[in-house]
């Protein structure tokens, strides 16, 4: 499937697990704007709600919302068309969080961590979208069923 990243501006580039995809063929990365609209029609929507996630829905494209979780919502917002929202099973991330302001749900993932297991699940294992992932070999080990 292709993938389409909504990603909010506020979300540093330096520190996005998804910069390293930048360029790749099949993944299109789009910028949210206060206002704008994206169309996700018959895409698969990576969410924390909805049906869980099995190889039974290969096929439609992806769509992924690059943001924190408080504004996860706003972007949710912004995806017209009828979705269908797919949750990943429990996993563990490695990627480090330290916020100040907010608790991150339990079995939040980062971004990257989150694509591979959705291309995982589906049948589609790509070992090429960690390349670059510091926490690659500790994500890993954390959820080998992933790798199964």
């Amino acid at each position: 499937p292709q993938v389409l990243i909504l990603r909010d501006p506020r979300e540093s580039l330096r520190q996005c697990s998804l910069t390293p995809l930048r360029g790749r063929p099949g993944i299109e990365f789009r910028t949210y704007r206060s206002g704008s609209s994206i169309e996700g029609e018959g895409r698969i929507l990576l969410a924390p709600d909805g049906e869980l996630l099995r190889a039974a829905d290969a096929g439609p494209d992806l769509l992924l919302l690059d943001c924190n979780w408080r504004r996860l919502p706003r972007l949710r917002a912004a995806v017209v068309g009828e979705v269908r929202p797919r949750r990943l099973p429990p996993l563990r991330s490695a990627y480090p969080r330290r916020s100040r302001t907010f608790e991150d749900p339990r079995g939040g993932l980062a971004s990257i961590e989150a694509l591979y297991a959705a291309f995982a699940i589906l049948g589609r294992a790509r070992t090429d979208l960690l390349e670059g992932y510091h926490w690659r070999e500790e994500f890993l080990a954390a959820n080998p069923e992933l790798t199964g």
